[in-house]
Order: C-alpha cells, then structure tokens, then sequence
C-alpha cells in the first residue's frame, strides 16, 4: 500500500519530508510551479505527492489525535520525531512507550496532515 497526499504548498511539503529523512525519488513539477507527482521514499515506505487540484480544508485539531492519518515505521521513534518538530511539524504525541510495547510519537505536518511514527509493523502475526 502507498499513500498519496496533496498540499497547499507542495514543494514545501517536500521540503518537510526530506528534512524527515525522505529521499525523492521522482518529481514532475507543473509550469505554473506547482507539483503534478512527486514520490518521497523512507526505507521501503513510499509518499506520493503533489499539489492540490483545488482549495481543499483540512480539518483542524482540536486537543486530541484525530484518529487519522499517516502511520510510518521507522528505526528510531525520536529522531524522526526530532527531525519533524524541528522541520516545522506541530507536536501531537511525544515519543513515548505504549501499552502494546512499541514507541510512538505523532505530529502534524506544517498543513495539518497528522503523522505517527512507531516501531510496531501492523499486520504481522
């Protein structure tokens, strides 16, 4: 499965990314300077990027995760999380321990997309 995100501002959510530790693998910008695809890799994970086609709201949030969002497995929960916060990502979840023994953290994107980072792979038996 691979995500695919539009932004207000995609070269800057690229820009984030990349501060995250993704690679940019392929990008196609538009003439009018927006991004018609951009895929960013981190390991085996795989974004797909762009612009958005028109004026889309995302919902804000308001004291609590929103209960959805992107869900990356990474190495080291506090260095992507340092790498987030620092590269303008809005604190949600501190890298902490969890019931289920794994680490977790959790951010928003510099536009609001909600980001978990964790050391649990889902789906494994």
């Amino acid at each position: 499965m691979f995500a695919y995100l539009s932004y207000r501002d995609a070269p800057a959510a690229i820009d984030w990314l990349m501060a995250c530790g993704f690679d940019t693998v392929r990008r196609i910008d538009g003439t009018d300077g927006t991004v018609v695809h951009a895929e960013m890799r981190l390991g085996e994970a795989v974004v797909i990027v762009s612009s958005n086609d028109i004026d889309y709201d995302h919902a804000v949030l308001v004291g609590q995760p929103s209960g959805h969002g992107i869900y990356l497995m990474v190495p080291d929960v506090d260095a992507v999380y340092a790498r987030a916060v620092a590269a303008g990502a809005t604190p949600v979840i501190e890298p902490e321990d969890t019931e289920w023994t794994t680490r977790r953290a959790r951010v928003l994107d510099p536009e609001g997309i909600e980001w978990s980072f964790g050391g649990y792979e889902p789906g494994q038996v």
